[in-house]
């Protein structure tokens, strides 16, 4: 028995011609011969009314906060209402279905509510269905606890269900429909020249996710990367050939001319630059008092006499009192942008760093701090200049 996992996120069942082509997709695997389990999402977005954020809107609004335990299970509802769905327009249309909550699929977790994790899989239920022919729709993003309370299991939700029943299953690749061709070279948004890439590896991708891409959420990554299962990024209204994710991407390619040095760009938005000269005076070592305070920190360079370090927006004002608090002199340095380059064919190659920084400097884009490690290097530079400076990575790279 040849097993897949196809999952069907949000906007794949959020209007009735989208689900028609849900039906598509899963009919066309069963007419291969192979025997797909499906995970669905819930439906849309807000104010779409079985949306997850529509759901807990109306509870708060009516009841007010929500305890963990109670979130969970209201939670879990959006993606049982489209588990259900999806399983009923199959029977409708001959092809024998069921419909499973996470917890009947067999995914157990542990009793973290939010953001639960796996403790072990109990698939037996799904093996007997697909023995039986019939196809299991699971509603994602949720698992159930050894005492039977549902958890849900945080951002990313419903691509880390498709890919814990990969692994659990031993399927032979776990299928994310969503609505986009594939993973993308960089934000096309932000330029034009950005186009699919036809493979990337499990590393590449965790890269460019850490780096700011709104790709496959990282969990989900690892869960298929520990059982060595392909991750296929697919578009449910086109068939197009998707994105493979997979250990290695050596030997996919055509020959070792389209082999790449950089296999795609990733920028996030929204960075401060913070340089704090050393203190004389100082009680506490400040890189622990930031941990402590738990703002996060990147682009890390440390001299004898000051330290230069960028944060998000957002921990700006809780940065700020700690350094007064602790007589810290600084300038910071608002309004500013990481770019990543990442690939792992960089990885002693020389001369990498050059281009990078020729390219910039002939696009007019100024750099203001660098880090690297085997497989990026990243810039931060103005927000001003985003545009133009993933476009001049393109042309340089040949992306």
């Amino acid at each position: 028995m040849k097993i897949i996992i196809q999952k069907f996120g949000g906007t794949s069942v959020a209007t009735s011609g989208a689900r028609k082509e849900v039906l598509n997709k899963i009919i066309e695997a069963k007419s291969q011969g192979e025997a797909p389990v499906v995970v669905v999402s819930a439906m849309g977005r807000m104010p779409s009314p079985y949306a997850t954020d529509t759901l807990l809107q109306f509870v708060k609004e009516e009841a007010g906060e929500i305890e963990d335990r109670e979130y969970d299970l209201l939670l879990s509802c959006g993606e049982i209402i489209s588990a259900v769905t999806i399983a009923t327009m199959l029977q409708n249309e001959g092809y024998p279905a069921v419909a499973l909550t996470g917890g009947q699929s067999g995914i157990i977790t542990d009793n973290a509510h939010k953001k639960a994790d796996l403790l072990y899989g109990k698939t037996e239920a799904v093996k007997r269905y697909l023995e039986k022919e019939i196809i299991p729709v699971v509603a994602g993003f949720q698992g159930m606890t050894i005492e039977g309370e549902v958890t849900t299991l945080g951002r990313g939700g419903s691509d880390t269900t498709a890919a814990m029943l990969g692994g659990l299953l031993e399927a032979d690749r776990i299928e994310i429909f969503t609505d986009v061709d594939g993973i993308m070279t960089a934000d096309p948004r932000v330029c034009e020249q950005a186009h699919i890439i036809p493979a990337i590896s499990y590393n590449e991708v965790f890269q460019m996710a850490d780096s700011g891409a709104k790709v496959i959420h990282p969990r989900a990554v690892e869960y298929a990367m520990r059982a060595n299962i392909p991750l296929v990024i697919k578009n449910t209204f086109s068939n197009a050939e998707g994105t493979y994710i997979v250990q290695s991407v050596k030997g996919l390619t055509s020959s070792e001319k389209d082999t790449k040095v950089i296999t795609g760009v990733a920028h996030r938005l929204g960075r401060i630059q913070f340089t704090i000269m050393e203190n004389d005076q100082e009680e506490k070592d400040l890189l622990e008092c930031v941990a402590e305070e738990q703002i996060s920190i990147d682009l890390i360079n440390i001299f004898p006499t000051y330290k230069v370090f960028t944060i998000d927006q957002e921990d700006k004002e809780k940065l700020e009192r700690l350094l007064q608090m602790y007589h810290y002199e600084y300038t910071l340095l608002e309004g500013c942008c990481k770019v990543t380059a990442i690939g792992e064919r960089m990885t002693g190659v020389p001369g990498v760093m050059s281009r990078i920084m020729k390219a910039f400097h002939k696009a007019g884009v100024e750099v203001l701090q660098t880090a690297d490690s085997l497989t990026t290097i990243g810039c931060l530079i103005s927000e001003v200049h985003v545009s133009k400076a993933i476009t001049a990575l393109h042309q340089e790279f040949n992306l």
